[in-house]
C-alpha cells in the first residue's frame, strides 16, 4: 500500500506503461474489429461459416502462441525484422491487439447480426439496406459493443505470456504489471508484487463495474 500511496517512481512507471500498452492495443483492436465484425455479420460468401468458427476459436488463442507469432514476424529473420520492433512497447501493443481482436470481431458480428435480423425491414424502408446499415447498427448496439471492448481490455491488462515473449521484461522500458509481478515474486520482493497485484485487482473491479453499468444503460435504452 505504501508504494501506491507514496507514488514510487518505478512503481508508477510500470503501471503507466501497462495502461499505455493495453489502451493502445484495445484501441487498435476496436478500430479494426468493429467494422470487420459488422461486415462479417452482413456479408454472404462461400466459407463464411468457417470464418466465423475460426474467429470464435481465436477468442481462446493462448497468449504464448500469440506472442510466438509476433516474435517470429518481428525477429531479425522475420518479414518485419528490419523495423527493429522486437523487445519494444510497440511489439507488446501488437501482441495484445492480436489477442483482443478476435473478441471484438466475434461479439460485434453476433450483435450486428441479431440487430439486423430484428430491424431489417425498418432499415430497408429508410434506404439502409446491406452494408449501408452498418453505421446505424453499430450505433444502436454501442452499449453492448462497449462491453465487448471492456472485455478485451480485461484480457489484455491481465496478459503476461505474450508481452513477456515480445517485450523481454526490460526494466524501465518494457516491464508491465503482470511481468513485474512474476519477476518480483520469483525474486522474493513481495511488497512490489503485492502492490502491483492490488492495482490489477482494482483495475479488474473497475472494468467489471463499468461493464455492468454499460449493460444496464443499454438495457434501459433498448426498453
Amino acid at each position: 500500500m505504501g508504494l501506491i500511496l507514496g507514488g514510487d517512481p518505478a512503481f508508477l512507471a510500470i503501471v503507466g506503461l501497462s495502461l499505455t500498452v493495453t489502451l493502445s492495443a484495445v484501441a487498435i483492436a476496436a478500430l479494426i474489429g468493429l467494422p470487420l465484425g459488422a461486415l462479417l455479420a452482413l456479408a454472404r460468401f462461400p466459407g463464411r461459416g468457417a470464418v466465423i468458427v475460426l474467429v470464435n476459436a481465436l477468442m481462446g488463442l493462448p497468449p504464448v502462441v500469440a506472442g510466438l507469432l509476433v516474435f517470429l514476424v518481428l525477429s531479425r529473420s522475420g518479414p518485419l525484422g528490419a523495423l527493429g520492433l522486437l523487445f519494444t512497447p510497440t511489439a507488446m501493443v501488437v501482441a495484445q491487439a492480436l489477442l483482443v481482436l478476435p473478441i471484438v470481431i466475434a461479439i460485434t458480428r453476433q450483435l450486428t447480426e441479431d440487430l439486423h435480423g430484428e430491424y431489417r425491414e425498418h432499415l430497408a424502408s429508410l434506404g439502409l439496406a446491406g452494408f449501408r446499415a452498418i453505421p446505424t447498427l453499430l450505433w444502436d448496439g454501442r452499449f453492448a459493443l462497449a462491453t465487448a471492448i471492456l472485455a478485451g481490455f480485461g484480457r489484455a491488462s491481465a496478459e503476461v505470456g505474450a508481452v513477456l515473449i515480445v517485450g523481454g521484461n526490460i526494466a524501465g522500458y518494457t516491464r508491465t504489471m503482470t511481468t513485474a509481478i512474476a519477476l518480483e515474486t520469483s525474486k522474493g520482493d513481495l511488497p512490489l508484487a503485492l502492490g502491483l497485484g492490488m492495482v490489477l485487482i482494482l483495475l479488474t473491479l473497475a472494468i467489471n463495474a463499468v461493464t455492468y453499468g454499460a449493460s444496464r444503460v443499454g438495457a434501459r435504452f433498448a426498453g
